[in-house]
């Protein structure tokens, strides 16, 4: 009889990812890992380092320590008994090496060895200014808070190797995008292509690329050994105690190995958490560890969490306050927690605090459905002149530029979407943009189009935020630093001006045709509760869907499409986007086919965002235009992601027509 072998246990090892996650909150360990708790960092992190190019830099650092040997081996065994075995060279660099101790393991992106020195080097896809971040200190020396997780990241991973190797020295290193580096070589990111082992994903560097196909560097490695010294001797706070560095790690490392729970303190920090569902699961759904830890502080049940915490009190730096006073629903807010400040002489519409009112007591003057100021309304639309513009932008900024003279997470601007309202009321789809071919740089080309499709009269340009305004005023200042601009740059930039409001020498000036934007007039003029305070298109459309009779007269019919009412350049079967299913409207983004069809269902959820519509975000058009860019993709998988890229962004300038449509039906309505 043959003996039956015993199952392998996969160690609990404190990683340095867990690490991290256990500073955010130590209650997190417990959930991290389990197949049946949501984690949306599952998906966040992978189209995080997708869009900026994590997977590049990481690639691209390995080619700055050349003659290096990857640790590739499965499982950590075999990891740690090959890294363990390299290191018994004299000189020798490892990329992805594997140490142990105690409980705790790290894989270092890139381990340099050279004698009994050796230098631990963290490669991350952050930008670095060497003027404004120098050593990562503010002005009271103080470690700056944005950076402290990544030093407290490399301050774990020389912790762990001082434990494991004693007999080494050590030196820690932040190797970073180096903002104020330029780029000395055309077509570099495209030495870095995306491919697919079912659902991971790795790096395949172009052959023959060598330090000439590089140029000069874009990766700076920065040296934080007095950072980290001040971290390992210093406190570590988690939960309600502070203890030293060492020790807070063992006992995180015990807690994790023997999988015991922290006792939840919900706080502040809880906004952030990723193991939390929309709503308080019911069985059969993933669990939500944000509910669970809230039940468990407060002696909660499920209709606890009906009509939202604190934490959903929008634009409010009072929640932590709230929080420590005992007030944690949003209906426990009184007007003593939130006093509505005297009206503001000249400001038109709903103070900050009036909207947050709405949105804790559900009470706003009038009562109804909710809140349209139709008299503040009625006073922009006076000053607007047609044909009217909507535009909506996508944009990049990945670490490796596209060409040389550019910088590290210089912006791209690869697609606009632009609809024209006339002043009879017909709407159509007028133009677009999208430039998405391989190592084709997109922001030129993509500044020509908009100045074609906008310079042909003076009628009002819409934008929704500050986004189109802020990516407009960056592509006039890459055209002023060129080194060799274009013969049409001063026409360009002239353009851009009359666009744009800007601060010039502590001045805001601004452009004879500055873009309106609708999300202030959205945030001053309109409140619907379905919207939870906040003036996100995404959240503003589905309410307008709900309660405007104008949008459902235009759109409950197939009127929207190529030789429809409303003309469309993407949607050739004319369609409906006012849909009723059982009692609920449906968001128009959910109307939108699927994307990514050419990966496998668990593939695919990574390129969803944590709402589960695909693209409902500029990050995830990021992502979409990565896959574009540094993906071989088989042509008609290219081509399914382009005119996807396509539809979303005409919806976005679509939306906007839509809430002008709804709030001009109001505004007449209430003039008769």
């Amino acid at each position: 009889m043959n003996a039956i072998a015993p199952a392998t246990v996969t160690p609990r090892y404190l990683t340095k990812s867990r690490f991290k996650l256990a500073l955010e909150c130590p209650t997190k360990l417990f959930y991290t890992g389990k197949a049946g708790y949501l984690d949306n960092a599952l998906d966040d992190s992978f189209l995080q380092a997708l869009a900026e190019g994590g997977f590049q830099v990481g690639a691209l650092a390995c080619l700055m320590y050349p003659g290096g040997i990857e640790v590739t081996e499965r499982g950590h065994a075999a990891q740690l008994a090959r890294t363990q075995e390299l290191l018994q060279r004299d000189e020798v660099t490892i990329y992805e090496a594997a140490l142990q101790v105690q409980g705790l393991f790290v894989r270092v992106d890139i381990l340099r060895k050279r004698g009994d020195q050796i230098e631990l080097i963290e490669v991350k896809a952050k930008s670095y200014d060497p003027q404004e971040d120098g050593n990562f200190r503010n002005r009271q020396g103080r470690l700056k808070p944005g950076m402290l997780p990544y030093l407290q990241d490399i301050a774990f991973q020389r912790h762990v190797a001082s434990l494991a190797h004693p007999e080494f020295r050590f030196r820690s290193f932040l190797m970073l995008a180096d903002k104020s580096a330029v780029a000395t070589v055309d077509g570099l990111n495209q030495r870095f292509r995306i491919q697919r082992d079912g659902g991971r994903s790795h790096v395949e560097v172009a052959p023959g690329t060598d330090p000439a196909h590089l140029g000069a560097p874009l990766l700076r490695a920065v040296p934080v050994d007095e950072q980290v010294d001040e971290i390992l001797a210093g406190n570590l706070r988690v939960g309600d105690q502070e203890e030293p560095f060492a020790q807070v790690v063992d006992r995180l490392a015990v807690a994790y190995r023997m999988d015991k729970r922290f006792p939840a303190r919900p706080g502040v920090q809880c906004a952030r958490c990723e193991f939390k569902t929309a709503a308080p699961p019911i069985v059969g759904q993933p669990r939500s560890g944000f509910h669970e830890c809230w039940s468990e502080a407060f002696g909660w049940q499920a209709a606890d969490f009906a009509g939202g915490t604190v934490l959903d009190l929008w634009n409010s730096r009072k929640k932590a306050e709230l929080l420590a006073t005992g007030v944690r629903k949003l209906r426990e807010i009184t007007l003593a927690d939130l006093p509505l400040d005297d009206p503001v002489p000249g400001a038109e519409g709903m103070s900050r605090e009036q909207r947050q009112w709405f949105q804790c007591s559900g009470q706003w003057p009038e009562g109804g459905e909710q809140y349209v100021d139709t008299a503040g309304l009625a006073r922009a639309m006076t000053g607007w002149r047609y044909p009217l513009h909507f535009i909506d932008f996508e944009t990049s900024a990945v670490a490796i530029p596209f060409g040389r003279g550019q910088r590290p997470y210089q912006t791209t601007a690869f697609q606009f979407s632009h609809h024209v309202m006339h002043a009879d009321g017909r709407v159509e789809h007028k133009t677009q943009f999208l430039e998405a071919r391989p190592g084709v740089p997109p922001s030129l080309p993509f500044l020509r189009a908009l100045r074609d499709a906008l310079g042909q009269d003076e009628g009002t340009v819409f934008r929704w935020a500050t986004h189109e305004n802020t990516v407009l005023n960056q592509l006039a200042a890459l055209l002023r630093a060129m080194a060799s601009p274009p013969p049409d740059a001063q026409a360009l930039i002239a353009f851009v001006e009359t666009l744009t409001e800007r601060r010039v020498d502590n001045v805001k000036v601004v452009g004879p045709r500055n873009m309106i934007d609708l999300c202030a007039l959205a945030e001053r003029h309109y409140f619907h509760p379905a919207t939870q305070g906040s003036c996100s298109l995404k959240k503003v459309l589905p309410a307008l869907m709900q309660s405007s009779a104008r949008l459902r007269e235009l759109y409950a019919q197939p009127a929207y499409g190529q030789g429809a009412q409303i003309n469309s350049l993407n949607h050739q079967t004319p369609m409906a986007w006012w849909v009723r299913r059982d009692v609920r409207i449906l968001d128009p983004y959910e109307l939108l086919p699927p994307v990514f069809t050419d990966l496998p269902v668990d593939a695919r959820a990574e390129l969803e965002d944590s709402s589960g519509a695909e693209l409902r975000s500029g990050g995830s058009a990021m992502a979409a235009y990565a896959r574009l860019q540094f993906e071989d993709l088989d042509p008609r998988e290219r081509q399914s992601i382009e005119a996807a890229l396509l539809r979303y962004c005409e919806l976005d300038t679509l939306a906007m027509v839509m809430a002008v449509q709804a709030w001009q039906a109001w505004v007449a309505r209430a003039e008769t």
